[in-house]
């Protein structure tokens, strides 16, 4: 059975991906930092890993993008979650009778609205969603709830207070699966596709790239800037394109890798999306 890192504790959106993707007996490495996700892949304690790259909310994790890049990561697959926010704690407990409440701070601001209707609870910053559910299990904390997804209350025996508590219900995270090893993917299952590059700083460059890739038929789905630390004002870019022929995409790649410096294919894969 594969191992598989995720960032998080049992029970977390990381944990649900898993389990969509490689099935509900999934070996889980649990990671509280996707520094120490990326960790586990380097020294192969896990095969591979499930890390959020994008939110329609917060927008790009870019820190993930750096991590992928400069550790010579691949993407074999991708995933994407709608996230739910709810409210849980020990049994029996009323929420009149919560005075805390802890959190990733990026639950907390998701669920920023609820709250307001709530000002006699204090909202605490935790490192993990799951995790504080864990805790308020295993040491039987009154009074303090946790905001999870409902795997976390299933599996720790807590009670859902509040269903759906964050502002926007239209809420949803991309989660890649990535891997030291270049991935084995066929090519009739491959329709979508990332990678990097590099471009001087000259007008029109990036026009040329976007040029190319409409000529070969490929649809960008996504375009990501970060400044390249070494060389002031010169930025890598990552992108994400979509298409229907693995031929038009091969073409692209071709051209593009003559045109661009430091271009990397990050992975070949299957869209994730429905």
């Amino acid at each position: 059975m594969k191992k598989i890192a995720i960032q998080g504790a049992e029970g977390s959106n990381h944990h649900k991906v898993a389990r969509d993707f490689y099935g509900e007996n999934v070996q889980l490495e649990e990671c509280l930092s996707f520094d120490k996700l990326v960790e586990c892949l380097l020294n192969k304690t896990s095969e591979k890993a499930v890390m959020a790259i994008e939110n329609t909310i917060a927008g790009s994790i870019i820190p993930n993008y750096a991590l992928i890049d400069s550790n010579n990561l691949h993407i074999s697959g991708e995933e994407y979650l709608n996230i739910h926010h709810h409210l849980m704690a020990l049994p029996g407990q009323k929420i009149e009778e919560i005075k805390e409440v802890c959190s990733h701070p990026m639950a907390l601001l998701q669920c920023k609205e609820f709250f307001k209707k709530h000002p006699n609870i204090r909202l605490v910053e935790d490192v993990d969603t799951a995790e504080v559910a864990k805790r308020i299990a295993k040491k039987q904390l009154k009074g303090v709830a946790a905001i999870a997804p409902k795997l976390a209350a299933e599996i720790f025996g807590l009670e859902v207070l509040e269903d759906e508590i964050q502002t926007m219900k239209d809420n949803s995270t991309r989660f890649v699966i990535i891997q030291t090893e270049k991935p084995n993917n066929g090519i009739d299952q491959i329709n979508k596709a990332s990678f990097k590059f590099q471009l001087d700083h000259k007008r029109g460059s990036l026009a040329t790239i976007l040029n190319v890739l409409s000529d070969c038929k490929m649809n960008l789905t996504k375009i990501q800037s970060l400044p390249v630390i070494e060389s002031p004002w010169k930025y890598s870019f990552f992108v994400d394109v979509t298409f229907d022929s693995y031929k038009d995409y091969e073409k692209a790649i071709a051209i593009i890798e003559i045109m661009a410096e430091e271009f990397k294919v990050l992975g070949a894969y299957k869209n994730g999306r429905k």
